[in-house]
């Protein structure tokens, strides 16, 4: 009875191992480099044909559980700068229900081509700094809280982005590239509340259960591995492998829309 039951849930529950798995190795990037959870996870749900606001909606509050082990986890490692997490915390907060609010207002179908080019370019983004030779840490603490509100708004908005405009920006700009990471994660998980429970207010509880249960599970068994690796993994080639992966899947989203 046992194995019938088992057999039965793999059946109709196919998804949900695509899911845990893209949880874990989203998980894993955003951990370890400070980016691409939201991005990653929002971009292969688009793909599948899930709705703008209840692909971002579920990646977020998947990302409520995962943000916070991720972000106690580099707190313990002393990977948190708590001045740049708290001059973050409230304008990200802020920028997040903004851009939450504005997308369960836009019909969906609508606005979906232009949250793809949006991903695409915050791949091209995760391409560039891949590819940007690191200078001398210059630790710039100006427009940290523009920063912020914008990151949150796109992070709402295209369903992941909080981690490659906060950390891509500010690590650009010559940051400590581990405090920066640690910080921008500990905060996030603040902004993803905020988000996620903005989106409750405006949808009500979606019919997104086994994603979120999905999301939730790759992302949790991966969140305190990838904060582990954060002093040590090397970042170039994941990175570039992150932004190809994203670029591809929005193209290809694109050439579906214009194909129909």
């Amino acid at each position: 009875m046992l194995i019938v039951t088992i057999d039965t849930f793999v059946d109709n529950h196919m998804e949900i191992f695509l899911y845990i798995l893209v949880g874990f190795l989203a998980q894993m990037v955003d951990g370890a480099l400070g980016m691409a959870y939201g991005v990653s996870s929002n971009a292969f749900l688009l793909a599948m044909g899930i709705p703008p606001a209840a692909s971002s909606a579920s990646v977020h509050m998947a990302e409520v559980v995962t943000t916070a082990i991720s972000g106690s986890a580099h707190w313990r490692l002393g990977n948190v700068d708590k001045r740049l997490f708290l001059r973050l915390l409230i304008p990200g907060v802020i920028g997040g229900v903004i851009g939450a609010y504005l997308l369960t207002q836009i019909d969906g179908n609508l606005i979906k081509p232009y949250i793809s080019i949006y991903l695409i370019f915050m791949g091209l983004v995760v391409l560039w700094r891949a590819w940007r030779q690191a200078g001398a840490e210059k630790n710039i603490e100006t427009w940290i809280q523009p920063i912020g509100l914008f990151g949150g708004f796109f992070d709402a908005l295209g369903g992941g982005g909080w981690g490659p405009v906060v950390t891509t920006t500010m690590v650009a700009r010559g940051n400590n590239p581990q405090l920066t990471i640690g910080s921008v994660n500990t905060a996030e998980f603040f902004v993803t509340l905020a988000e996620s429970i903005t989106f409750i207010i405006t949808l009500g509880f979606l019919d997104t259960g086994w994603i979120i249960l999905g999301l939730l599970i790759g992302g949790t068994i991966a969140a305190p591995l990838a904060a582990l690796l954060t002093k040590r993994l090397p970042h170039r080639v994941l990175m570039i492998m992150v932004g190809l992966l994203i670029i591809g899947l929005n193209v290809r989203t694109l050439l579906l829309l214009w194909l129909n």
